[in-house]
């Protein structure tokens, strides 16, 4: 399989979930103009019964290409944020909502300049390919165990993702 990877914007990404990112947004001037607030940037969700969330730490190491594609999940009961520590580049490999991920509806995107995603709960996703040793804050429902779905690739379905 031969995915091309695009460049992330609002837009492209709306079905999969939110961009986070303050490029040309609007933001308030707080703490007696010391800051710039840039609220609302992600649409954060818990469903379920425990509506209870959890900021994270992920420090991930970087990938390697080609980088084997044999799995994907999702998780149904929440969005998942990845917002980097520092401006890092990032790659998000995605599939729509559907009981099964359907392959040939998988897209990637890059994401640069210290922005983040927020996926949308069941979204069908890669897990973080981090093109460098790097930090980010995750977001997601506290009760971990519940709330992941994995889809294992048959032999016939893994391939490799190169990167340059």
């Amino acid at each position: 399989m031969n995915y091309q990877i695009k460049n992330i914007n609002n837009q492209n990404f709306k079905k999969f979930g939110d961009l986070i990112s303050i490029k040309e947004k609007n933001y308030d001037e707080i703490n007696k103009n010391t800051t710039k607030s840039f609220f609302d940037l992600a649409n954060i969700q818990i469903e379920g019964e425990d509506k209870k969330s959890r900021l994270n730490i992920f420090e991930a190491k970087k990938r390697i290409f080609p980088l084997q594609i044999n799995m994907l999940e999702n998780h149904p009961y929440s969005s998942q944020v990845f917002l980097p520590f520092l401006n890092t580049t990032f790659l998000v490999l995605v599939a729509p909502i559907a009981i099964k991920p359907n392959l040939d509806e998988i897209e990637i995107f890059r994401v640069t300049d210290g922005d983040g995603i927020n996926f949308n709960p069941k979204v069908w996703h890669f897990p973080l390919i981090s093109l460098d040793n790097a930090k980010y804050i995750t977001i997601d429902k506290k009760d971990a165990k519940t709330n992941i779905e994995i889809y294992n690739f048959d032999k016939s379905e893994i391939f490799e993702l190169n990167y340059e």
